[in-house]
């Protein structure tokens, strides 16, 4: 069985901070499965799609599932997307840089 909508424990407090930041957008993806990135976040104009991995876990508990890499590959999503861990990996994709 598969389930969608899973998340790991770093999505709640990173979205509550990217949706508090002035001039950014945060649409939460999780649910549509398939290999699709857990965030798209709006700024500037520019859409991100973010797959989040809890870097608090073994790297072997972040790997990205089989839909994910294929999303990821060469052959699946031909737009931007990154794979981040942390609040800081997201904020430097969107183009936010610290103390800024």
């Amino acid at each position: 069985m598969v389930r969608f909508g899973r998340v790991d424990a770093n999505q709640k407090p990173i979205v509550r901070t990217l949706s508090s930041i002035p001039g950014v957008s945060v649409k939460v993806l999780s649910d549509v499965g398939k290999g699709m990135t857990d965030l798209l976040i709006g700024r500037m104009g520019i859409n991100y799609l973010i797959e989040l991995k809890d870097g608090e876990k073994v790297k072997s508990k972040q790997k990205l599932t089989d839909d994910q890499v294929e999303f990821h590959s060469e052959h699946g999503w031909k737009g931007q997307k990154a794979v981040c861990n942390c609040l800081e990996q997201v904020l430097e994709v969107i183009g936010i840089t610290q103390g800024a």
